[in-house]
C-alpha cells in the first residue's frame, strides 16, 4: 500500500531503460576505456536524441547539452551493471565521452575485482517490511492532541499575565508612576519568560544523553515542548553576546571562557554540545545536537575544542567534533562521524582538509569586566528603555489618539455599529501604511550616520563601542518585509543603494534581485553592473576571533548569475562573467575566477552557460529591452500592491479580532483573551491557505522553460511574493503542518514528520507516507539563469529523509526508503534510487554508514 501511492505522488517518475531478473549476478563492468566510451557514447546518444556522439563532443559547449540532460544521463549509467556508475562531478570534470571513459577505466582498474556472485538459484533476500516509524494513528492523533493542549497551556498563562500587567501599568496616576510600574512589570515578565525554558528542561528532560525518540511517542512530545520552549526564550534575541553563551550554560552546555556564538539556531540538547574557550560561531550555523531520521529524533554530541572557529552557513551533524584550533570554512558542513584534527583547515560539504585558511582577525586584548559590563549594559537598556517603551506605548497611544481609544476600549454595543469598523479601518491604515516610509527612513539614515565610525581593515574589540553600531546596523538594515516587498522587481536596486550598496552602473533587468538579500554592512558591499541574484544571497562582511572583529568591503564582480543560498565573503575570489550555482561555496583562493561556472562545496569549475539556457538571449538586445520591461515594471508594480493589500487586510482583521476579544474580556475574563491568542494563529493560517489558493486557481503552477520576460514568469513572481509563510514555522514538528501542506496543494503521504522544510512551489512537490523532513530542509522546484526561467515537479517516495539543510532542485526523484544527508544539494533532474543514500555538495551515492539502530539508548515512552 505505501508502494502504491509513492507512485501515485510521482506519476512523473523515470522508468528503467532496461528490466532485468533481480536474482542475476550482475555484469562485471569492463576494465577498458575503449568498451566503456561505447556504453557511455551509446546511453548519451538515446539520451540526447543524437545519431552518434563523437568521443571528444563536449557535452555543453557541442551537444547542447545542460545539467539536467546529464542528470539523466548519469541516472541511466546507475541503472546498468556492466559500466561503472557516473556523478555529475564526474561530468563536470571530463565534459566527453572520451575524457569520462579515460577517468572511470583507472577508477575501475584501481578497485579491487568483485567477489564471485551468488549461485542464481540461491534465495533473493527478502525486501524490508514496511513499517510505520511514528507508532501508527494512534500515536499521531494524540500527540497532536497534546501539542494543542500545550499551546493552549501557555497562550492561557501568557494572556493572564499581560491583562494583569496591563491593567495594573494603567492605573498608573503619572507619567513617572507609568514609567516605573512599566518597568516593574517588564522585568518581571521578561525574567518569567527567561527562566521558564530553563526550569522547563531540567523538569521534562534533565541532562540530554545520546537516545533514540520515536516521533509522536510521548518522549517526543517532551521533545517538543522544551525545544519549542529554549526557542522562544527572549535570551535568543541577544545572540553574539555573553548573555546567549550564559543562557545555553543554564540549559546544561559546557561552554569555555571567551565563547562567542553569532548563530540564532538555538542548539535544542545543550548538554550535548561542548565548547572551548575562545571559540567563535559564525551566524547561520546549525549546530542543534539532534536530527531526525527515518521516524526517529536521534541526538548525540557536538563538540567544539579550544579556539576552534566555525563559519557562516555551516552545519554540523551529531557524533562530530573539532579539535584545538581547527577551522571549518563557510557553506561547509560535517556529517556524522566526522572529526577534524587540532590545528587543521577543513571545508566542502561533507568538509575536507583544506589548504586554504580560514580568514583570521588579530587578536585585541580587553580587560576581564569587558563581557560583564557588555551584558549588564544590554540588559539596562532593554529593561529600562526598550520593554517600558513597548508596554507604556501601548498605552499612551491607546489613550491619546481618539480613534485608537475608542477601538480599544468598546462600548457594550460597539461591535454592532459601523463607527467602530470605521475607526478600525482608519487606524489600520495610519498604523500599516505609515510604518512603510518610517522604515526607509531608519533603515537610510542608520548606516550612513553610524557606519562613518568603522574603518574596513582596523581591528576593533568585541563587546565595545564600534560592536555595538556593527550589530545595530546589521539588525535594522536587514528588514524581511521591505525586501520581500521591493525584490523581483525593477525597485530592489534603488532600495539597496539607499541602504548603501555599490552597485556601479545598473543594467536594469527587472528581477536584479530576489526577495531574499541580506548582508552585514551595507556600505560595504559592492554588487558589479549587469550581475543578477537570484533569492538566499548572504554578504559577510565581518570577520571575528574571540576578542576581536574585522569589516571589510565585499565586492561582487559584474555581469555575474548567482543562485540561491549563497553565502558570499569578503574574500571571495570570483570576478568578471561568473555563474555561482545553487550552495556553491564561494572559492577565497588562488586565482580569481572569470567566465566560469562554479558549483559544489568545495567548489569546481563548469561551464559558464549552455545552448539552452542561451535560448531568449535576443530578448536582452537594447530593442527589446526597452519594449518589454515596462511592460514588466507594471505588473510587478501590481504585485506589490497585491503584497501590500494582502498583509494590510490581515492586519486589519485580526486588529478586529483582538478587539472582539477585548470587548468579551469582562464576562469571560482571561480566556477570552486566550482564546484570542489561538483564534489569531488559526486565522492567520486560514486566510493565508485561501489567499494562495486564490492566486494558484487564477495561475495553476505547471512546469515552465520560459524567459523572464514571460508573462507566465511574472505570476510565477506573484505567487512568490503575496502570500506569507512565516507562520508555518509554528507547526513545524506537529500533525498539523501536514494538514496545512494538503491545503495548499502538496501531494503529500500519512504520517510525515516535518522538523521545519520549506517548499517553495507547494502545488508542485509531492512527498510520500511516513517521510521525514528536517529542519532547513528545501525542495524547490525552480530555477533561474539569467533571463531564462525553469521550473518542474519533484517527487520524494515514502519513508525518505531529508537532512537538516539538504536542498532538493526541480525535476527530481527520489525513491522509496531514500535518505539525503544533511547540507547536500541534490541537483535538478536527479534520480535517487530506493533505499539509497546520497550527500554531498552536488549529491553522490555515499556509503549507508550510520543507522537509527546504531548506538545510544532508546527512549520510545
Amino acid at each position: 500500500m505505501v508502494a502504491e501511492q509513492a507512485d501515485t505522488l510521482a506519476p512523473h517518475r523515470t522508468q528503467p531503460a532496461h528490466t532485468e531478473d533481480p536474482r542475476a549476478a550482475p555484469a562485471t563492468p569492463p576494465r577498458d576505456a575503449d568498451s566503456i566510451e561505447r556504453i557511455l557514447a551509446e546511453v548519451l546518444a538515446d539520451v540526447v536524441q543524437a545519431a552518434d556522439v563523437a568521443a571528444g563532443s563536449d557535452f555543453f559547449a557541442d551537444l547542447g547539452a545542460d545539467s539536467l540532460v546529464m542528470a539523466k544521463f548519469c541516472a541511466r549509467i546507475r541503472k546498468r551493471a556492466d559500466v561503472p556508475p557516473v556523478s555529475m562531478k564526474d561530468v563536470y570534470r571530463h565534459p566527453s565521452v572520451g575524457a569520462l571513459a579515460a577517468s572511470l577505466a583507472t577508477t575501475v582498474s584501481e578497485a579491487p575485482l568483485p567477489a564471485a556472485a551468488p549461485s542464481p538459484t540461491a534465495a533473493a533476500p527478502s525486501p524490508p517490511a514496511v513499517r510505520e516509524p511514528g507508532g501508527g494513528s494512534a500515536h499521531y492523533v494524540l500527540c497532536g492532541l497534546l501539542q494543542l493542549l500545550s499551546f493552549l497551556g501557555y497562550s492561557l498563562v501568557v494572556a493572564f499575565v499581560a491583562t494583569q500587567g496591563y491593567d495594573w501599568v494603567s492605573g498608573a496616576s503619572g507619567a513617572l508612576d507609568a514609567y516605573l510600574r512599566a518597568v516593574v512589570f517588564g522585568v518581571a515578565a521578561f525574567l518569567c519568560l527567561s527562566a521558564l525554558p530553563i526550569l522547563a528542561k531540567w523538569t521534562l528532560i534533565g541532562r540530554w544523553k545520546p537516545v533514540h525518540i520515536r516521533v509522536w511517542s510521548l518522549g517526543y512530545v517532551r521533545f517538543w515542548l522544551v525545544k519549542s520552549l529554549v526557542r522562544a526564550d527572549p535570551l535568543v534575541l541577544f545572540a553574539g553576546s555573553p548573555l546567549y553563551t550564559g543562557y545555553l550554560r543554564l540549559l546544561g552546555a559546557r561552554i569555555g571562557r571567551g565563547v562567542t556564538v553569532f548563530s540564532r539556531s538555538v542548539p535544542v540538547c545543550t548538554d550535548l554540545l561542548t565548547i572551548g574557550a575562545g571559540s567563535v560561531v559564525r551566524k547561520d550555523a546549525s549546530f542543534s545536537c539532534y536530527r531526525a531520521h527515518d521516524g526517529v529524533i536521534q541526538t548525540g554530541p557536538v563538540t567544539l575544542g579550544k579556539d576552534t572557529t566555525v563559519s557562516a552557513a555551516t552545519v554540523l551533524d551529531i557524533g562530530t567534533s573539532l579539535g584545538d584550533g581547527a577551522r571549518l570554512g563557510h557553506a561547509s558542513s560535517l556529517h556524522r562521524g566526522q572529526s577534524v584534527p587540532a590545528g587543521e583547515h577543513w571545508h566542502g560539504s561533507p568538509a575536507q582538509r583544506a589548504d586554504v585558511e580560514v580568514p583570521r582577525v588579530d587578536p585585541v586584548p580587553f580587560g576581564p569586566l569587558r563581557r560583564p559590563l557588555h551584558s549588564l549594559l544590554q540588559l539596562l537598556t532593554a529593561l529600562l528603555l526598550y520593554i517600558p517603551l513597548a508596554v507604556g506605548g501601548v498605552g499612551i497611544l491607546l489613550a491619546q489618539v481618539p480613534q485608537l481609544a475608542a477601538f480599544a476600549r468598546p462600548g457594550p454595543t460597539a461591535l454592532t455599529t459601523w463607527v467602530f469598523y470605521t475607526e478600525a479601518f482608519a487606524a489600520s491604515v495610519v498604523l500599516f501604511f505609515g510604518a512603510i516610509p518610517l522604515g526607509l527612513l531608519l533603515v537610510t539614515l542608520v548606516p550612513r550616520l553610524l557606519g562613518r565610525t568603522l574603518t574596513p581593515g582596523r581591528a576593533y574589540p568585541l563587546f565595545g563601542f564600534h560592536h555595538g553600531v556593527q550589530r545595530t546596523i546589521e539588525l535594522v538594515t536587514n528588514r524581511k518585509f521591505l525586501n520581500r516587498l521591493f525584490g523581483d522587481s525593477s525597485a530592489i536596486v534603488h532600495y539597496l543603494r539607499h541602504l548603501g550598496y555599490d552597485l556601479s552602473r545598473v543594467h536594469q533587468t527587472g528581477s536584479n534581485f530576489g526577495t531574499e538579500v541580506k548582508h552585514e554592512i551595507p556600505t560595504l558591499s559592492t554588487v558589479g553592473s549587469g550581475t543578477m541574484v537570484a533569492d538566499g544571497l548572504s554578504i559577510i562582511n565581518t570577520d571575528y576571533s574571540s576578542t576581536s572583529f574585522r569589516v571589510s568591503r565585499t565586492s561582487i564582480g559584474p555581469r555575474n548569475f548567482l543562485g540561491n543560498r549563497i553565502a558570499y565573503p569578503p574574500q571571495g575570489r570570483t570576478g568578471d562573467n561568473c555563474l555561482l550555482a545553487t550552495k556553491v561555496m564561494v572559492p577565497v583562493d588562488g586565482p580569481v575566477r572569470e567566465g566560469v561556472g562554479l558549483l559544489g562545496s568545495p567548489s569546481f569549475e563548469i561551464p559558464r552557460s549552455v545552448l539552452r539556457d542561451s535560448s531568449f538571449d535576443r530578448l536582452k538586445a537594447a530593442d527589446e529591452l526597452r519594449r518589454l520591461l515596462p511592460r514588466k515594471n507594471r505588473h510587478n508594480v501590481a504585485t506589490m500592491g497585491w503584497y501590500l493589500l494582502v498583509r494590510w487586510l490581515h492586519f486589519f482583521l485580526i486588529t478586529l479580532l483582538v478587539a472582539v476579544a477585548a470587548e468579551l474580556h469582562g464576562p469571560y475574563g482571561v480566556l477570552a483573551l486566550a482564546l484570542a491568542n489561538v483564534g489569531v494563529l488559526l486565522f492567520t493560517a486560514g486566510y493565508f491557505i485561501l489567499v494562495e489558493r486564490a492566486f494558484t486557481a487564477r495561475t495553476p503552477l505547471v512546469p515552465l522553460f520560459c524567459s523572464i520576460y514571460d508573462i507566465r514568469f511574472w505570476r510565477h513572481e506573484r505567487y512568490w511574493k503575496a502570500p506569507s509563510e512565516s507562520y508555518l514555522r509554528i507547526f513545524n514538528g506537529t500533525p498539523f503542518k501536514n494538514v496545512i501542506w494538503r491545503l495548499l496543494g502538496v501531494r503529500i503521504g500519512r504520517h510525515v514528520f516535518d522538523d521545519g522544510c520549506f517548499l517553495t512551489e507547494r502545488a508542485m512537490a509531492a512527498i510520500g507516507d511516513h517521510c521525514t523532513l528536517n529542519n532547513g530542509a528545501v525542495v524547490q522546484c525552480h530555477s533561474q539563469e539569467d533571463g531564462a526561467f525553469k521550473s518542474d515537479r519533484s517527487a520524494i517516495g515514502a519513508r525518505c529523509t531529508l537532512g537538516v539543510g539538504a536542498f532538493v532542485h526541480y525535476g527530481v526523484t527520489i525513491g522509496d526508503g531514500a535518505e539525503l544527508a544533511p547540507d547536500s544539494f541534490l541537483m535538478k533532474g536527479e534520480v535517487v534510487p530506493e533505499n539509497a543514500r546520497w550527500g554531498g555538495n552536488p549529491a553522490r551515492p555515499m556509503e549507508r554508514g550510520d543507522t537509527p539502530g546504531g548506538g545510544g539508548r532508546h527512549a520510545n515512552a
